[in-house]
């Protein structure tokens, strides 16, 4: 009887190593995520360096405009227009 438990036990104990040896992380995982997150980093990176031109790119057009407006007003005012 004694011995029905103990190997009862062990068979018990037998599946929830292998439970948990398939719930581990192996390296290959760990290097998967690793390589994943890093392309994940670079594409965040990219973006953020093409939102700072287009930002610049942007003020860039804005002061071009402006000053354009400046200069058609001071047109309109040579030419008596509006």
């Amino acid at each position: 009887m004694e011995e029905n438990k103990i190997i009862n036990k062990l068979l018990e104990m037998d599946d929830r190593l292998q439970n948990i040896e398939t719930s581990i992380l192996t390296k290959e995982d760990g290097r998967k995520i690793t390589e994943t997150l890093d392309h994940v980093v670079k594409m965040v990176g990219r973006l953020d360096q093409e939102r700072i031109f287009t930002t610049e790119w942007v003020k860039r057009i804005e002061r071009e405009s402006e000053s354009q407006r400046q200069e058609i007003f001071k047109i309109k005012q040579a030419l008596n227009i509006s």
